[in-house]
């Protein structure tokens, strides 16, 4: 079955109306299109939904879904941000808007100050966050993103787990870690272990392709290969913020693994 479930649109930080992704959808094929939304209540921000506004989202998401059922299945879920402290991902506190699913996400890294620093922002916002608030060292920061990662997927009621070495974002073209470290290898073993305990779903997210920021998935391939070994279950996603890439590079991914559906 063709399908995307991590999509944005004008709610959030993407460029087109859920109609038009919908129109897109049709037109590629898609038997299912899920529509995921920033968000990270009861803040705010310049990337997510306006939390006045998201029982609107869902409304439109809904409403669509209804007039394009016998077409294409559309459902309504919402992109999570875990901030510790701040918000978290789980269904309690999404629960008003009867989301068909809920996607944990960290997109920035709690220092040990208070200080968010943000993981996929740009090159410089993410050096200057490891210079003044993690000693300028890399390997803390990374580190730090992972036990974060392990928080949220055992802490906390969703469905999947969301681009889970989004730090490797701008680490092909600004290196700043070795991704063969026995240090980050650790890492990624520690947080497939947690992935496989919580019994969520893993996405395989071409999102830093479209994007053009790497030539390869979310989560890495040596990744991926620890994930399956424990037995985690992969939902293959675009991540996308346009109609024109809801499957970015499904062609490379989609016989990769098993996918689950949503």
């Amino acid at each position: 079955m063709k399908a995307n479930y991590h999509t944005h649109t004008t709610w959030c930080d993407g460029r087109d109306s859920p109609r038009t992704v919908i129109e897109h959808a049709l037109a590629k094929g898609f038997e299912a299109i899920g529509f995921s939304s920033h968000m990270s209540l009861p803040e705010g921000g310049e990337f997510v939904a306006d939390p006045r506004r998201v029982g609107d989202y869902a409304a439109e998401i809904r409403a669509l879904a209804a007039e394009f059922a016998p077409r294409i299945r559309v459902l309504c879920g919402a992109e999570a941000d875990f901030i510790p402290g701040v918000t978290d991902p789980d269904r309690s506190r999404y629960g008003f808007l009867n989301l068909d699913y809920i996607i944990g996400s960290i997109h920035y890294v709690v220092a040990g100050d208070g200080a968010r620093v943000p993981v996929d922002h740009t090159p410089a916002l993410l050096s200057e966050g490891i210079r003044l608030h993690f000693g300028g060292s890399s390997e803390r920061f990374v580190r730090a993103y992972f036990r974060q990662q392990r928080e949220m997927v055992a802490r906390f009621d969703f469905d999947v787990a969301g681009h889970l070495d989004l730090v490797r974002k701008f680490n092909a073209k600004h290196p700043y870690f070795d991704e063969t470290a026995a240090w980050y290898l650790e890492e990624l073993e520690k947080t497939a272990d947690a992935v496989a305990a919580s019994g969520k779903l893993a996405e395989v997210n071409t999102g830093a392709i479209s994007r053009g920021w790497l030539n390869d998935a979310y989560p890495s391939a040596v990744f991926r290969g620890l994930l399956r070994e424990r037995g985690v279950k992969f939902i293959l996603s675009a991540d996308a913020h346009a109609a024109d890439t809801i499957d970015c590079a499904f062609d490379r991914f989609e016989k990769a693994e098993s996918y689950e559906r949503l």
